[in-house]
């Protein structure tokens, strides 16, 4: 049951692309309601209609509980009892995430007793590199496939977003794709639609509910078929204990603490925030049937994947921060390997499709 009301005359963009949802798991209903006023994709302000979009699960039923996020266009209904974090099943590998995602915030609390300089260098070091293999490898170059690099190279980015602590390339790949393919429905992995907190962090807890609403591994065959990939799934842990003992062994509990305690909760919630702030608050500038928003501050501590609703509106572009003012460090390391012949067959969004996608 999918239905979009607005107080103006229909985006003719924006339905049929809702629409598309609709089959897939008809369950998701969106009203449209709200005046907003935003950075158009030239820079200038532009007067949009006010929209408020709602999000509900479980049509037919009793409805039992909605409420609006605040300072958001974002109301979520909820037509069901929802289940509470710890009345489920829990698989062993959401046990291991759970430990391994409550030590590093609880290592973290240590970082004022075991402070040096030394160990704070290595947290910016570690923030901007673990970063940048994140954002350039897990996101743009293996989900998206917006650009090609060498194996031996795309190999090694991979391997720095495994020491991200965000898991493997596998599992991030598959969340990630069918966040694009279900999004801001029910069947979306992590939508704020389903709750802010729950699309900010607990769902990385529940791979059963994502096994059971999306499906498996099976959108990932490009990297199941690679048996760099495939080991990297079966022994994941190993390499993030491997990966902290050395940092013990190189310094010690100041190491230790601000090298994967602080480092990963940092980047943990970089990442997190882009999934759910940059789909509650923002502008937009594209007529995505999904919540995107660009925020400029998170593009700043995300290295560029801040311009969410660019994205979603050309998720195959290698290039996120689509004005000149918009900061994209990931794409300017992309550009730089494609300078020097490393980076091939980049893909950016050309202008007829801008504006085919353009709100004005």
């Amino acid at each position: 049951m999918l239905s979009l009301s607005t107080t103006l005359k229909p985006l003719s963009l924006l339905s049929p692309s809702v629409k598309q949802h609709n089959p897939s798991n008809g369950n998701a209903l969106f009203t449209h309601n709200s005046t907003n006023s935003f950075l158009s994709k030239r820079g200038g302000s532009v007067a949009h209609r006010k929209n408020t979009f709602v999000a509900a699960h479980d049509a037919p039923d009793q409805v039992k509980s909605s409420w609006r996020i605040p300072l958001s266009e974002v109301e979520v209904v909820i037509m069901r009892k929802k289940r509470a974090f710890w009345e489920r099943s829990w698989t062993s590998w959401d046990v291991a995430k759970l430990v391994l995602v409550g030590g590093a915030h609880l290592l973290s609390l240590l970082a004022p007793f075991y402070f040096s300089w030394e160990a704070f260098r290595v947290l910016l070091w570690l923030f901007y590199i673990n970063g940048i293999c994140i954002t350039l490898s897990y996101h743009r170059n293996l989900s998206h496939r917006s650009f090609d690099l060498p194996k031996w190279l795309e190999y090694l980015f991979a391997y720095g977003g495994l020491l991200a602590f965000q898991g493997d390339p596998i599992e991030w790949v598959s969340n990630h794709r069918y966040h694009h393919k279900h999004c801001d429905t029910q069947r979306d992995p992590h939508s704020p639609t389903q709750g802010f907190w729950f699309s900010h962090i607990t769902w990385i807890f529940d791979t059963s509910s994502i096994l059971k609403k999306c499906g498996g591994h099976e959108n990932v065959d490009d990297l199941m078929r690679q048996p760099f990939y495939r080991f990297l799934q079966r022994t994941v842990l190993l390499h993030m204990m491997a990966y902290a003992l050395l940092f013990y062994f190189c310094g010690g509990m100041p190491f230790l603490v601000w090298g994967i305690g602080v480092a990963t909760v940092v980047r943990l919630h970089t990442t997190f925030v882009v999934n759910s702030v940059s789909h509650v608050w923002g502008t937009r500038a594209w007529n995505t049937p999904d919540f995107s928003k660009n925020n400029w501050w998170i593009a700043m501590i995300s290295l560029g994947e801040g311009w969410h609703n660019n994205h979603h509106a050309f998720e195959f572009s290698a290039r996120h921060g689509l004005e000149w003012w918009q900061l994209d460090v990931t794409w300017y390391l992309i550009r730089f390997l494609e300078a020097i012949g490393l980076a091939t067959n980049v893909k950016l969004p050309t202008e007829s499709q801008k504006k085919r996608m353009a709100l004005v």
